[in-house]
């Protein structure tokens, strides 16, 4: 029987609530920028997908910032995270179909970076990849953390950056300097996304084969 990763792979130990944004203490580097948070936890979120999901797949529609909502899709053991204005928009941008060849999954906590006014112009999230080449307690696969920078409207959505937790000791900040610095310029189709700060085995694993 196949587990959904949502269950295998550890996920945040802390969730910000999403109806309270919380500033971040420090902006970051970047004159006027901010973050606030949301949650993509089951309970936060609504079945998207009509008569509900099976156990190994399954689409959820969750409150994000700015009039934006965040449409999680799960399949074969691998989840695509993506933002719109509504369920369809979401469901159209590139990001819906964005995911990486290992099974994966993503944890409940979004990050939004806002401009000066308020705005929000990408999220990251963090994704656990699973990692077949390096076998763990009971000779399962070990997981990989990875930090993903998405850019949101206007414009498409698609992912901008990747960084690897476990290779960049303040990853936090390396991808709120990658959202910063890239997200707003980033042309979906035409850039490709790319490890930012220093690559490691997360991102190499995330890499197309």
């Amino acid at each position: 029987m196949q587990v959904s990763p949502m269950r295998l792979l550890p996920a945040l130990a802390v969730l910000f609530p999403i109806t309270l944004p919380v500033a971040l203490a420090t902006p970051g580097k970047a004159e006027g920028v901010s973050s606030v948070y949301s949650s993509t936890a089951p309970k936060a979120c609504k079945v998207a997908r009509p008569g509900g999901a099976p156990e190994d797949s399954g689409e959820w529609l969750c409150p994000g910032q700015g009039g934006l909502v965040v449409r999680v899709s799960e399949m074969d053991l691998r989840q695509t995270v993506s933002v719109g204005r509504n369920y369809k928009d979401a469901k159209d941008e590139p990001a819906a179909s964005a995911s990486f060849g290992p099974f994966n999954s993503t944890t409940d906590t979004v990050e939004w970076r806002l401009d000066g006014a308020g705005k929000p112009f990408a999220i990251i999230q963090r994704w656990h990849l699973a990692d077949n080449d390096d076998l763990g307690k009971g000779g399962r696969p070990t997981t990989k953390q990875m930090l993903v920078v998405t850019r949101l409207p206007p414009g498409p959505v698609c992912h901008v950056a990747y960084v690897d937790v476990a290779a960049n000791r303040n990853a936090n900040e390396v991808a709120r300097q990658a959202a910063d610095e890239l997200a707003r310029g980033f042309a979906c189709g035409k850039d490709k996304p790319r490890p930012f700060g220093t690559p490691g085995r997360a991102t190499a694993l995330a890499a197309p084969n």
